[in-house]
């Protein structure tokens, strides 16, 4: 996986966890996924690439299905809860 396809999961993975309202730590877990991709791209940074830009983009253009699971991938980077992980499993389960 190329630079940019890994922080485009990373972000679509970011707006997945956030369509969680019913995890009530989810602030918790969008903090430690900003801090994965600030991190991500302090060390990777790609030259002549509009980040936020391309964030945007994935905000409004991806499906809450294809957002949902990335978020898994994200998580499983950052070690998150495994609560979380079958809340989102479980929600991809109501949208099939």
């Amino acid at each position: 996986m190329n630079l940019e396809d890994e922080f485009k999961l990373l972000v679509s993975g970011y707006f997945g966890v956030m369509e969680m309202d019913e995890y009530k730590l989810k602030e918790y877990i969008l903090k430690d996924i900003e801090e994965y991709i600030k991190n991500f791209v302090a060390l990777s940074p790609i030259a002549n690439y509009n980040y936020n830009e391309v964030a945007e983009n994935i905000k409004d253009t991806v499906s809450l299905k294809v957002k949902l699971q990335d978020s898994l991938l994200t998580l499983r980077k950052i070690k998150a809860p495994l609560e979380l992980i079958l809340m989102i499993k479980g929600r991809l389960e109501e949208l099939k």
